[in-house]
C-alpha cells in the first residue's frame, strides 16, 4: 500500500519549528510494516493545501494529513478537504457536544470559534480524539483514503496509535503480523553498531526481520521489526536474532523496549532495597531530575545536590578542607558525602569541567565520576568533544550508565565511542 503523509501549517514549512510530528509519524508506521512512499509539507494557502490533496490523490492508496484542524481562521483542513472531495462541510452535533462538556468539565465557556472544529465533510468518518477538542476524520478524495490528526504532538500520537493504524492495517487485509524489539545502548555509535551486528539477520530461520538504527545522542536504539503470518513464526524468527544483538552489544546495552536507562537503576535498586543520591556539578539538574522523574512508591533516589561549582558542592555538602577544582578526587568526595548526608546506600557524582580550547582545539568537557558505597568510591574520568550541550548530555549518560554498571556487577571503566584520545 503506497502513504503518503502531508504537514501543514506556516510554522512547519519556514522551519520555526521543527516537524517532530512528521518523524513520529513516518517512524510509527514503519514499526508497523507500513511504508511510507512520499512527504509534503505546505503552508496555509488554499490553493496550494488543494493542489497537495489533489496531486497525494491520485498516486497514493492512503494519505496521513498532520494540522489545520484547529479553531482559527489558518486552520483549514476540514474546508479544503470537503473542496477537494467535492463535498461541503456540516456541523457535527455529537462533536459540539463533546467539546462544550470538555470546556465545561474546566469551569469554562466554550469560544465560539471552537465551533468551527465540529464542521467536517458530510460523507467524512470522525476519528475519536480522546485527549482534545479538534476531532479527526476519514474522507476518501478520488481512489485515496485520508486521514486527517490534530497537529498537538500528544493529541496526535494517541489518534495514530488507537484509530488510524488500526485503519490502515485493515486496509492490507491485516493477514500480516508485525512486532517490534528495542534495544536502547550508550556508547557506541550507528556505524559500529552496524559491524557488531553484522549478518545477524541470517539466524532469522525464516527471515521477516528487518534491522534499524536511530541515533539520538547521546543513546542509539537498535531496532528488530519482525513480520510474519502468526505469533509462533514471529516468535520463531525473532528470538534468536534477539538473543544475538543481546549478546554482541553487550555491556553498552543499557535497556530495552520501554525501559529507560532510569527506570533499570531503580528498579535494581528498589529489588534489593537500596538507595541512591546524587551530587552534580555542572549538569543543571539533568541526573536528579531524570530519577525522581521515576522515582515511584519505592523511594530509591532519595537526593540530589545540584552545585554550580566544586566549592559550592563542598559547602551544601558541609565537606570540610581544601580541594583543587574539579577532579577525580573531588568527585569521590562529593559521592561519598552526599551518600553520607541523605543516608542512602549508594552516592554517585558527576562533575563536568569545560576543556580549554586553544591552538584549534575543538571544544569539548572533562568529566569526572564516582559511585560510592560503604567505605569505597568507584572513580571514573573520560574527556568527550563536543559543544557544551553535547558534554552535558554525554555526562549524565555516562554518570547513570556507571550507576547502572556498578549495580550489575560490570567495569564501569569501559570505554565509549565518544570519548576523546
Amino acid at each position: 500500500m503506497r502513504i503518503e503523509l502531508i504537514c501543514t501549517g506556516d510554522e512547519v514549512l519556514s522551519g520555526k519549528i521543527v516537524n517532530t510530528n512528521y518523524a513520529h509519524i513516518s517512524r510509527r508506521l514503519d514499526e508497523v510494516g507500513l511504508d511510507v512512499i512520499w512527504g509534503t509539507t505546505v503552508g496555509d494557502d488554499r490553493a496550494r493545501l488543494l493542489e497537495a490533496f489533489q496531486a497525494a490523490a491520485a498516486r497514493a492508496d492512503a494519505v496521513v494529513v498532520n494540522g489545520g484542524l484547529g479553531p482559527t481562521v489558518d486552520d483549514l483542513s476540514q474546508e479544503i478537504a470537503a473542496e477537494a472531495a467535492g463535498d461541503r462541510l456540516e456541523l457535527r452535533q455529537e462533536w459540539l457536544q463533546r467539546m462544550e462538556k470538555h470546556f465545561a468539565q474546566r469551569g469554562r465557556q466554550m469560544p465560539p470559534n471552537n465551533r468551527k472544529q465540529a464542521m467536517l465533510p458530510t460523507t467524512a468518518e470522525l476519528i475519536d480524539n480522546p485527549v482534545g477538542t479538534a476531532c479527526g476524520f476519514a474522507l476518501d478524495i478520488g481512489s485515496a483514503r485520508f486521514f486527517f490528526t490534530p497537529g498537538v504532538p500528544r493529541e496526535l500520537h494517541r489518534m495514530l496509535d488507537e484509530e488510524v493504524i488500526p485503519r490502515l492495517a485493515a486496509m492490507t487485509g491485516g493477514s500480516t503480523l508485525h512486532r517490534l524489539k528495542r534495544f536502547h545502548s550508550f556508547g557506541i555509535g550507528e556505524s559500529r553498531a552496524d559491524a557488531m551486528l553484522a549478518d545477524v539477520l541470517d539466524l532469522a530461520p525464516d527471515g521477516g526481520i528487518k534491522l534499524g538504527f536511530q541515533a539520538h545522542y547521546p543513546e542509539l536504539e537498535t531496532k528488530l521489526a519482525a513480520r510474519g503470518a502468526s505469533e509462533e513464526e514471529i516468535r520463531r524468527n525473532l528470538e534468536p536474532v534477539a538473543d544475538e544483538v543481546r549478546r554482541r552489544l553487550g555491556n553498552f546495552v543499557l535497556a530495552e523496549d520501554d525501559d529507560t536507562l532510569e527506570s533499570v537503576i531503580l528498579d535494581l535498586l528498589a529489588r534489593r532495597d537500596m538507595t541512591i543520591a546524587v551530587g552534580e556539578i555542572g549538569t543543571n539538574g539533568m541526573i536528579s531530575g531524570r530519577l525522581a522523574g521515576r522515582r515511584g512508591p519505592n523511594g530509591a533516589f532519595r537526593r540530589g545536590i545540584i552545585a554550580a561549582d566544586i566549592g559550592e558542592a563542598f559547602a551544601a555538602l558541609g565537606l570540610s578542607g581544601a580541594h583543587n577544582g574539579a577532579s577525580s578526587e573531588a568527585s569521590q568526595c562529593v559521592a561519598r558525602g552526599v551518600m553520607s548526608l541523605a543516608e542512602t546506600t549508594h552516592g554517585l557524582s558527576v562533575l563536568v569541567e569545560a576543556s580549554p580550547t586553544a591552538n584549534g582545539r575543538p571544544a569539548g568537557g572533562v568529566i569526572h565520576i564516582a559511585v560510592a558505597t560503604g567505605n569505597s568510591a568507584a572513580p571514573r574520568s573520560a574527556e568527550i568533544v563536543g559543544d557544551e550541550h553535547r558534554v552535558r548530555l554525554g555526562a549524565v549518560e555516562m554518570g547513570l550508565d556507571c550507576l547502572r554498571r556498578h549495580l550489575v556487577g560490570l567495569p564501569i571503566e569501559e570505554r565509549v565511542d565518544f570519548e576523546k584520545g
